[in-house]
């Protein structure tokens, strides 16, 4: 099976089939976060920094860094922010952008092994950013879109897929170092986006044996009680065989939905993780085992 493992200076993460599904923290991204924009362009990196500390408090394995700021330095803002966010956890990162200069910078100060988002399956995109992610031995999200935009068709989208994980072994880089993003569209403009998902993440497994993710809460964009809908549709997705995603931790409702997949898909051995996050620390030892079946009527 496959293993894609992404470390920084102290700390390994494993990306598997078989294995808990990662949560990757999406927050530290000024795109539509006006003020975090602001501060970032001016070098204050505070929020960052919080921000960071946050998401691992609530379960982030990993974090994803963005700094896509109109008319900013991107590779001297993503440079900073990645150092920072270095030195107040030590959780890998995924260095995040469309600019290969901005990556360039972001490889160059990273202490360990790093996941590279991304590449689409455009010619000229993969020949930029591969031979990047061949030099720094990282991983890399592959994008199944390319010059003909994104596919409705799932078929499309596998065959993108299969084409950047070929362009990538002419590289050197093997398929356990590409994780494809299948690409999730707001369920409210298209009905079937999470059934093109589901069976596409099913094809990638089975077929094409790499690791994916997404942009988890693309999913909901535009619904009411967006979590419950974002909850539910990664549920479903580890069900499909999603190994990670791109999400926010913070809210309780998603993180707990993902639990749970995790224990109903044999990936929480002994149901431990689940345990020790929904225990009553007051409760007696002992309390709230399961039942063996019906109680016994005692003799008459």
């Amino acid at each position: 099976m496959t293993d894609t493992i992404i470390s920084s200076a102290t700390k390994e993460v494993v990306i598997g089939f078989d294995r808990p599904f990662v949560m990757i923290g999406e927050r530290i991204n000024p795109t539509g976060r006006k003020l975090l924009a602001a501060e970032m362009k001016e070098g204050d990196f505070s929020r960052v920094e919080a921000d960071a500390i946050a998401q691992v408090e609530a379960g982030a394995q990993m974090l994803d860094v963005n700094a896509g700021i109109p008319l900013a330095d991107e590779p001297a803002l993503l440079a900073r922010a990645i150092e920072l966010v270095q030195k107040v956890t030590d959780v890998p990162l995924a260095i995040d952008s469309s600019i290969i200069e901005a990556l360039e910078a972001g490889c160059a100060v990273y202490q360990g092994k790093p996941l590279i988002n991304s590449v689409t399956g455009e010619d000229e995109q993969m020949e930029r950013v591969l031979p990047l992610v061949a030099k720094y031995g990282a991983a890399v999200v592959a994008i199944s879109n390319d010059e003909t935009g994104i596919s409705e068709d799932p078929d499309v989208r596998f065959a993108v897929a299969e084409k950047i994980v070929n362009r990538a072994a002419d590289h050197g880089i093997p398929r356990a170092d590409i994780v494809v993003d299948p690409l999730v569209m707001p369920i409210g403009a298209m009905g079937t986006a999470g059934q093109q998902v589901f069976r596409l993440v099913g094809r990638l497994r089975n077929e094409l044996g790499v690791n994916t993710t997404c942009g988890a809460s693309n999913v909901s964009f535009g619904l009411p009680n967006r979590h419950a809908v974002t909850g539910t549709f990664l549920s479903m997705a580890i069900g499909a065989g999603m190994t990670s995603a791109i999400m926010s931790p913070l809210h309780e409702e998603v993180k707990r939905a993902v639990m749970a997949a995790d224990v109903l898909a044999g990936h929480d051995q002994d149901c431990a993780a689940w345990i020790r996050a929904n225990r009553d620390p007051n409760a007696p030892v002992g309390a709230g085992g399961a039942r063996g079946g019906r109680r016994r009527r005692k003799a008459s």
